[in-house]
């Protein structure tokens, strides 16, 4: 074509794919041909870019056919100067690009089947998560209870699971765990968990024989090549007689089948490491251990539990986790005294702080008794 953009020389093929004669092209505006919007395109980007350039490639632009019909296509444009550097001749290519915007949309159309799916299954994640969590907590009279889960993932179902409830009048159960694994096959395991759990508790609520019970029904259920297991401290709360009025006073026992260790933070504003050492993981092994340990909490007093999502976030230091040299304990020293909806506050910010690197669920757990007025 022309400097001015008149067609001046046109071969067989586009006039086959215009439906149109030579004749009807030959000394007519390239304009003419194009859709509306190729027409804009032409004269806000194609000659500018082109007078500045002197070529432009793989423009994307509509053809317009004798019919109004539409043909994609991709442009490509060299322009051919004289000695003075003026354009005597604007060389145009054009490539048929029907499959290829007919890949794309196709790409375009999976891709948002895609985005429906993923946000599909996250719902459904979303909620089989929350049927592994009590909806809410309801502590007896003189205990104050305070909880919060962390997922790592919005498209997948993690393995961390709570949970505080009734035995008696005077007693109360509760538990926190983390199942090994992820997904739906991780989501049964947690629900037999948190099920078998509470029924075991009923039959006997000694710690350490409810994990032992916990620990013949997974093995039964999973055995050989498709092995599921997990850590999780499981204890019973009992009023202390003659101090349910005040509303203070329970003596806790526990046991742990390979989990960290629960924190207690005092009153007097010390804090330390309820010791659970030697429990093994539930599930998995022949003959397991459990550990166990006694407390008592008093007014002021908060027990917290906590799963490894906590201390094995990633700091951005290398390859250091956070609690690779005991800064939980640290933060709970700094903590001390506080309620339990005090403390979950303080972990729930300290681990927004992580960032990136909070890259395992994380569920936490906090009992108290309230201080003294």
């Amino acid at each position: 074509m022309s400097p001015e953009g008149r067609i001046g020389r046109v071969n067989r093929t586009l006039c086959g794919w215009l439906d149109r004669s030579p004749s009807s092209l030959i000394g007519a505006q390239f304009t003419t041909i194009l859709s509306a919007g190729g027409r804009i395109h032409y004269e806000t980007h194609f000659r500018p870019v082109l007078q500045m350039s002197g070529q432009l490639d793989a423009i994307s632009v509509d053809l317009v056919r004798a019919d109004d019909s539409r043909l994609p296509v991709f442009v490509d444009a060299n322009a051919k100067t004289d000695a003075a550097g003026n354009v005597v001749l604007i060389r145009v290519t054009v490539q048929d690009a029907r499959e290829r915007r007919s890949y794309e949309q196709e790409l375009l159309s999976e891709r948002r089947r895609a985005e429906r799916e993923r946000a599909r299954v996250g719902v459904l994640a979303a909620t089989l998560q929350r049927a592994m969590l009590p909806p809410s907590l309801s502590p007896p009279d003189g205990l104050e209870a305070a909880a919060y889960h962390h997922p790592a993932s919005s498209d997948d179902v993690g393995g961390d699971f709570y949970d505080l409830f009734p035995l008696s009048s005077t007693q109360w159960g509760f538990f926190l765990g983390d199942v090994s694994g992820k997904g739906a096959a991780a989501a049964a395991v947690t629900s037999l968990t948190r099920y078998t759990l509470r029924a075991a508790a009923v039959y006997d609520a000694d710690p350490v024989a409810v994990l032992h019970n916990l620990d013949t029904v997974l093995s039964h259920e999973y055995h050989g090549d498709d092995p599921h297991f997990c850590t999780v401290i499981f204890g019973v709360l009992t009023i202390r007689e003659g101090e349910a009025d005040r509303g203070g006073g329970w003596d806790v026992e526990l046991a742990s089948g390979g989990h960290p260790p629960a924190l207690l933070l005092r009153a007097d504003g010390t804090a330390r490491q309820i010791s659970t050492a030697g429990g093994q993981f539930v599930g998995i092994l022949t003959d397991p251990t459990f550990a166990s340990a006694r407390v008592r909490l008093g007014a002021g007093d908060t027990l917290v539990l906590y799963t490894d999502g906590l201390t094995e976030a990633r700091t951005g230091v290398g390859t250091a986790r956070y609690d690779d040299d005991g800064a939980l304990l640290e933060f709970a020293n700094a903590q001390a005294p506080a309620s339990a909806a005090d403390v979950v506050a303080a972990l729930e910010r300290l681990l927004a702080g992580f960032g990136s690197g909070l890259d395992d669920d994380t569920a936490i757990l906090a009992l108290g008794v309230p201080a003294d007025e």
